[in-house]
C-alpha cells in the first residue's frame, strides 16, 4: 500500500509539472473564461479596469483610427505633444521609486548620470482592428501549446492565443504571436554604438506576412519575414529569409542567407537562439529580435506576476521625423529628452536555462504590457548570474493599423558599456502596410531577386 501511495503521488506530482511545462491540457480556457474578453477583460486579455490609485485608467478602446490629414511620409502625429512630465527620475531619486523599476532600469540610472526617465500621463493607447478581436475570442477556447510547450495548436487567424495564461510560455507565445498589421514593409536604421558614442549606421529593408494574408496559406506557419541590408557597403545586399512555424516540435524554422559576393542562396540551420545577430556587431543573437522569437524549449519558464512598472510607451516624440538620428543615439544611451515613460501593467516572466542546455544568457526576465503583448523590457544575465544586457522597447500604437510595435529596440550592454539601437525610421521611408503579397514572395527565389 505504502508502494501504491508513493507511486501513486509521483504520478500526480509529474502529471502537475508536466501541465506547469508543457501545458496542453491546461490551455484551453474554460467557456467563462472566454466569456470575459469584451466585459472586464479587453479583447485582447488584459485588464479592463484601472488601478485603484487611478495612476493607471480604465481602457477605452486605445487608438483605432489615424487623426485628419494624417500623411505617413510626414510622420505620426504626436496626440499627446500638450502633456508635460509628472516627474522625472534620476539618480538622487531612484530610490524612490524602485518599487516600480526593473533591476535594469535602476542599473541604467546609477550607472550613466546621464541617463534619466521623464514619466507621463498613462494612456492606454494599444487596440487591434475588430476583426482581430473577433479570431482572439472565437479561437480562445481550443488553442493549446504543443509538446514541451515549444509551438501553438488549432490557431489560425488570433494574434493572442492564451488572453487568459496559465504560465510564463503562455506569455511568451503571446508575445511572439502579437499582431504585426498582416503585411508590411519597413524601412529602418540600425546603430551599433561605440563607447565614445561613434557609430556607422546599417539600414535594411524588412518585409513581414502573416500567413493568413497571402494568397496561399501553409500549414503551420506563425509568419514569413524577408530582409535586406542596404548599407553600408560592406554588407549591402546580404539578405535573409525565415518561415516560422507555429509548432516548432514538428517543424524547426526554416531560415536561408543571402550573399551577394556568391550569389547564392544557403540553408541556415543556426540561425536561432544564440547565433549572432545579422549586422548587429555581436550585440545581439538571433533571438534577441523583437526582445525574443524562436522556439522556448532552452529555457524553463516561469511566470512571476503581473505588476505596475514604469515602462517606454506612446514614443510619437521619438519618432518625429523633424529629428535627426545625431540628435537621438549619444554616448551611452539615447536621449532621454526624447523618450516617454508611463507606469502600465505588465507581466513578469523569468526564463532560466535548463540544465545540460547552452545559451550566452543564462537567465532572462521579461516584462510584457499587458495591453499589447509586447515585451517592453528585458534584463539578461550571464552565466555568473552578473547583469549583461538590458532592452528596452521604445513603444507607440500606429494608429493607421492600428496595433502598437517598437518604435525603437535598444539593447545596452552594460558590461561592454556599448548598445544597439534598432528599427529607428525617422531618416527613412515610411512603413508600407496592406501590401498585395503572394506566399512565392516569401520564396528563395525572391530571397535571391530582392538583391538586384
Amino acid at each position: 500500500m505504502k508502494a501504491f501511495v508513493t507511486r501513486n503521488n509521483r504520478l500526480i506530482l509529474s502529471a502537475m509539472l508536466l501541465s506547469i511545462f508543457a501545458g496542453s491540457a491546461v490551455a484551453q480556457l474554460s467557456g467563462e473564461e472566454v466569456g470575459r474578453l469584451g466585459k472586464d477583460l479587453t479583447p485582447m486579455g488584459a485588464e479592463r479596469a484601472g488601478n485603484a490609485a487611478g495612476t493607471i485608467p480604465a481602457w477605452d478602446g486605445g487608438i483605432t483610427q489615424a487623426p485628419a490629414g494624417f500623411d505617413p511620409a510626414k510622420g505620426y502625429v504626436n496626440p499627446f505633444a500638450a502633456d508635460k512630465p509628472l516627474f522625472t527620475i534620476d539618480a538622487s531619486n531612484v530610490e524612490q521609486h524602485k518599487d516600480k523599476l526593473a533591476p535594469g532600469q535602476i542599473e541604467m540610472i546609477k550607472r550613466y548620470p546621464s541617463y534619466k526617465m521623464n514619466v507621463y500621463p498613462s494612456r492606454r493607447t494599444a487596440a487591434l482592428p475588430g476583426s482581430i478581436y473577433d479570431a482572439i475570442k472565437a479561437e480562445a477556447g481550443k488553442v493549446q501549446l504543443a509538446e514541451g510547450g515549444n509551438g501553438i495548436l488549432n490557431m489560425e487567424r488570433s494574434t493572442v492565443p492564451f488572453p487568459v495564461p496559465k504560465s510564463g510560455v503562455e506569455v511568451q507565445w503571446n508575445h511572439q504571436a502579437r499582431y504585426y498589421g498582416g503585411v508590411w514593409t519597413r524601412y529602418s536604421a540600425e546603430f551599433p554604438v561605440q563607447t565614445n558614442g561613434a557609430f556607422t549606421p546599417i539600414t535594411r529593408v524588412e518585409t513581414f506576412a502573416a500567413p493568413w494574408a497571402l494568397d496561399k496559406v501553409e500549414p503551420n506557419r506563425l509568419y514569413y519575414y524577408l530582409a535586406k541590408l542596404t548599407g553600408p557597403s560592406n554588407v549591402a545586399g546580404d539578405g535573409m529569409l525565415v518561415h516560422e512555424p507555429l509548432d516548432q516540435v514538428k517543424e524547426p524554422r526554416s531560415a536561408w542567407l543571402y550573399n551577394p559576393g556568391t550569389r547564392r542562396v544557403l540553408r541556415a540551420p543556426e540561425f536561432a537562439y544564440d547565433s549572432p545577430g545579422q549586422g548587429a556587431d555581436g550585440l545581439r543573437t538571433i533571438d534577441d529580435n523583437v526582445g525574443f522569437n524562436g522556439a522556448p524549449d532552452r529555457y524553463d519558464w516561469k511566470l512571476v506576476g503581473k505588476k505596475e512598472m514604469i515602462i517606454s510607451y506612446n514614443n510619437f516624440k521619438l519618432s518625429d521625423k523633424t529629428l535627426k538620428y545625431k540628435d537621438l543615439v549619444q554616448a551611452a544611451h539615447l536621449n532621454p529628452e526624447h523618450v516617454r515613460y508611463e507606469l502600465h501593467r505588465v507581466w513578469e516572466v523569468e526564463a532560466t536555462l535548463k540544465e545540460g542546455m547552452r545559451h550566452i544568457y543564462a537567465k532572462r526576465v521579461f516584462y510584457i504590457d499587458e495591453d499589447s503583448w509586447s515585451i517592453a523590457h528585458i534584463d539578461q544575465y550571464d552565466g555568473r548570474g552578473e547583469l549583461w544586457r538590458i532592452r528596452e522597447a521604445h513603444l507607440m500604437p500606429f494608429y493607421d493599423q492600428p496595433m502598437t510595435w517598437a518604435i525603437a529596440d535598444v539593447l545596452y550592454d552594460v558590461q561592454a558599456r556599448r548598445y544597439l539601437a534598432s528599427g529607428m525610421m525617422n531618416e527613412e521611408r515610411p512603413v508600407e502596410f496592406g501590401k498585395k503579397m503572394t506566399l512565392e514572395s516569401f520564396s528563395t527565389g525572391a530571397l535571391r531577386r530582392q538583391a538586384n
